[in-house]
C-alpha cells in the first residue's frame, strides 16, 4: 500500500513536477512546483481553504510521484508535455491541439519559393502568419501569384534553367518564366522581398517602390510594364483596404481573453502582426465552474504556447497569471529574443483586450446554444428509436455495418460508431473481405461481422486474463444497437452470425429507396416506418450515410491503388519495391507520367537505366 503520509515526509525541496493517481493508478493531475515539499503537502493540508474541484481530486490520490528537475523553468516544459500527454481529468485541457498554417518564403535558396507549412525552422526562410484556416492561407498565396507573378513549377534552379520550353502560366502572364532566364537571380530575389514586405503588413512602403518603378517606366516610354506596374498598386491597395488596423504599435502581438459560462469557458485569441488583425481563434474550455480566473488564464497560455509554433514579441492578456516571470523566460527561449506579457489596466491594449472578450462571450453563447440543442436532439432522438425499433434501453453507442465493391472486385465492409448520437471516428473500422468470391453482400456482411464479434470475445478473455488493458483494446466495447444497410436479408444474414457468437444484440436493416435515400427501418419479417420529420429518421439517415461514405471511399482508394500498381506491373525492371517508392514519392501515376528523367532518378532505388524505362514507357504510350 502506499503510504502518502510517509512519502510527503520524502519530498524533496527542489523544482519538478509530481503526478497525482487514483486507486487504478489513472494520472489525475499533473502540477509544477519550485519546491515541490512545499507545493504537495499543501494538498493534503486543512482542505478549508481549498477550491471544490481540488477537494474533489485530492479525495480521488491514491498514490502520486514526482520528477526533480534542475530548474523551475525545465519543470514547467516538463509539465506541458506530460499533460499533453497523458490529458488528467483535473487538468484544464485544450481539445483544439491546433498546429496552424504559415506561409513559408524560401529566402534561404537561391531563386526563392513560397510553400504552406505547419512547422517553423531555423533555416535561414522567412514565416509569416499564424492563419487560422489553410484556405485563408492559399487566398493569400494566390493573391501573391497575381500581383508578382511567380513561379508555381516544382523546377529546381539554376539546375533547370532553358532545360525545357515555359510552361502555360509564361504566356498567359501569369509567370516570369525564370526557367528561361527571361529574369536573373537578383532581380528574382528582390522581387520576393517585396512579396516579404507585403506580407509583413508593409503595404505603403511597397506601393511607394512600385509607384517610382511605373513612372521610371512611363519616362523610358515602357508603357508596356508601366502599366503592369499599375495594376499591381491597385491590387495591393484593395488587399490593404480589407486588412483593419487594429494596433499603432505595428509590432506582432496575441491579444487573449476569455468569457466564463456555466461549466465552460471561451478563449478568444486575436493575431495582430504588424499592427494588423490577420486571424482569430476560439477555444472552449469545460470543466471550469469552479477555477478562478486566473487560473483558466495561466492553463491556457502554458498549454496554447506549448504547441504552437509561433511566439509574438508581446502576449497581451485580460488577467494575470501565476508565475508569469518564469513563463516569460520559457517564452522567450522558445522564441529566441526576449517576449513580454502585459496585462493592460488602461489606454490601447486595454480597449484591444476589451474588444478580444467581447468576441469571446459572442462565441461562448452561440456554443451554449448549440449545445442545449445537440443535448436536446440527443435525446430526443434516442428516445424516438427505442420506441419505433421497441428495445429495451436507449441505444447510447450504435455501430453500422455497409459492403461496398463493384463486380465483387476489392470488396470491403466499413463499420462506422455513433456514441450519444455523434460519430466517433476514432471507433471506425474497415475490412477486406477476404472469404467471398464475386459480388455476394449476405456472405460479406457475415463475414465482417464474424470477424468482428469473435475478435470482441478474444479481448475480453484478454483482458480478464489481465494480458489486455481495457483502453488498448479495439472491439472489446460492444453496442446497444446494430444497423446494416440493407433489408431483411441483410438482417437474417446478421443475425446468423451472433446466435453462433451467443450474441444478444437488437439488429435492423436501413432500407432505401429507389432515389437511394433513406426510408425505413427493417426487421427480419418487416419493415418500420418512421415519421421522416422525427428527429429518430434524421439520426438513422445520418447513420446510413457515414458508413456508406465510408465504405465507397474505402473501396474506390483499393480500386484506384489497384488500378496504378497494375499500370506500374507492365514496365520493365520495375518490381514491387520500386513501384512503392515511385508511388510514395510522385503521389499518383499522372505525376509519374509527367515527370522527367532527372526527376524520376532522385527517387530512392531508381538508376538511370530503371528512370529512361519508365519515362519512355509513357512517353511512348502517349505518342
Amino acid at each position: 500500500m502506499f503510504d502518502i503520509q510517509e512519502q510527503l515526509k520524502k519530498l524533496p525541496d527542489s523544482p519538478g513536477v509530481y503526478i497525482m493517481k487514483d486507486k487504478d493508478k489513472n494520472i489525475i493531475y499533473i502540477g509544477k512546483a519550485k519546491i515541490l515539499k512545499n507545493r504537495v503537502r499543501q494538498y493534503f493540508q486543512s482542505s478549508k481553504h481549498h477550491s471544490p474541484k481540488v477537494q474533489s481530486m485530492v479525495a480521488n490520490i491514491a498514490e502520486f510521484e514526482y520528477i526533480v528537475t534542475d530548474s523551475e523553468l525545465e519543470a514547467l516544459v516538463l509539465e506541458c508535455n506530460l499533460i499533453k500527454k497523458h490529458k488528467p481529468r483535473y487538468n484544464i485541457l485544450l481539445k483544439d491541439d491546433k498546429h496552424y498554417p504559415y506561409i513559408k518564403v524560401t529566402m534561404n535558396e537561391e531563386y526563392p519559393r513560397i510553400v504552406i507549412t505547419r512547422k517553423i525552422e531555423k533555416d535561414g526562410a522567412k514565416y509569416f502568419g499564424p492563419y487560422t484556416s489553410t484556405t485563408a492561407v492559399r487566398e493569400t498565396i494566390d493573391l501573391i501569384k497575381k500581383v508578382f507573378w511567380i513561379r508555381t513549377c516544382k523546377k529546381e534552379f539554376p539546375r533547370d534553367i532553358g532545360k525545357e520550353r515555359p510552361c502555360l502560366n509564361y504566356y498567359i502572364k501569369q509567370c516570369l518564366a525564370p526557367c528561361q532566364g527571361n529574369i536573373n537571380k537578383e532581380s528574382y530575389r528582390q522581387m520576393f522581398r517585396d512579396i516579404c514586405a507585403f506580407l509583413d503588413g508593409k503595404q505603403d512602403a511597397l506601393i511607394d517602390k512600385l509607384t517610382r518603378d511605373m513612372h521610371e517606366a512611363a519616362e523610358r516610354m515602357d508603357f508596356e510594364k508601366a502599366a503592369s506596374i499599375r495594376d499591381k498598386i491597385n491590387n495591393i491597395k484593395q488587399i490593404a483596404e480589407k486588412q483593419k488596423i487594429i494596433s499603432s504599435t505595428l509590432s506582432d502581438q496575441d491579444v487573449v481573453a476569455f468569457a466564463a459560462g456555466e461549466d465552460e469557458a471561451c478563449v478568444q485569441v486575436f493575431f495582430i502582426r504588424g499592427g494588423k488583425l490577420i486571424g482569430r481563434e476560439h477555444f472552449i474550455i469545460d470543466g471550469t465552474s469552479q477555477m478562478e480566473s486566473q487560473e483558466v488564464m495561466t492553463s491556457f497560455v502554458k498549454q496554447f504556447y506549448n504547441s504552437t509554433s509561433y511566439i509574438p514579441k508581446e502576449i497581451v492578456l485580460q488577467e494575470d497569471i501565476d508565475e508569469a516571470s518564469i513563463i516569460e523566460s520559457w517564452l522567450t527561449s522558445r522564441r529566441g529574443s526576449k517576449v513580454y506579457i502585459t496585462v493592460p489596466r488602461k489606454g490601447e491594449k486595454q480597449k484591444l483586450i476589451q474588444m478580444v472578450a467581447k468576441n469571446a462571450l459572442e462565441t461562448l453563447q452561440q456554443f451554449e446554444g448549440k449545445l442545449r440543442k445537440d443535448k436536446q436532439f440527443v435525446q430526443s432522438a434516442l428516445t424516438e428509436l427505442k420506441n419505433y425499433l421497441s428495445l429495451e434501453k436507449l441505444p447510447y453507442r450504435i455501430e453500422a455495418y455497409d459492403i461496398s465493391n463493384t463486380g465483387g472486385i476489392e470488396s470491403v465492409g466499413s463499420m462506422v460508431v455513433f456514441k450519444n448520437a455523434k460519430p466517433s471516428n476514432s471507433d471506425y473500422r474497415k475490412f477486406k473481405i477476404k472469404s467471398v468470391i464475386g459480388p455476394n453482400d449476405y456472405d460479406s456482411m457475415k463475414e465482417i461481422l464474424y470477424r468482428r464479434f469473435k475478435r470482441a470475445n478474444k479481448e475480453s478473455d484478454l483482458i480478464k486474463s489481465g494480458e489486455l488493458n481495457e483502453e488498448d483494446a479495439k472491439f472489446y466495447q460492444l453496442p446497444d444497437l446494430i444497423l446494416v444497410d440493407g433489408g431483411k436479408g441483410h438482417v437474417s444474414s446478421v443475425k446468423e452470425i451472433l446466435n453462433e457468437l451467443r450474441i444478444n444484440i437488437p439488429v435492423f436493416g436501413m432500407v432505401k429507396d429507389d432515389r437511394h435515400r433513406t426510408r425505413a427501418a427493417a426487421t427480419e419479417d418487416l419493415e418500420i416506418n418512421i415519421p421522416v420529420d422525427s428527429s429518430a429518421f434524421r439520426l438513422l439517415t445520418q447513420i446510413q450515410d457515414e458508413v456508406h461514405r465510408v465504405a465507397i471511399t474505402y473501396h474506390r482508394k483499393l480500386r484506384s491503388k489497384k488500378i496504378i500498381q497494375s499500370e506500374l506491373e507492365a514496365i520493365d525492371g520495375i518490381g514491387s519495391v520500386r513501384r512503392k517508392k515511385l508511388l510514395q514519392h510522385f503521389k499518383s501515376i499522372d505525376k509519374i507520367r509527367m515527370a522527367t528523367i532527372d526527376e524520376l532518378t532522385q527517387v530512392e532505388g531508381m538508376d538511370k537505366r530503371s528512370a529512361e524505362s519508365v519515362y519512355n514507357y509513357f512517353h511512348a504510350k502517349n505518342k
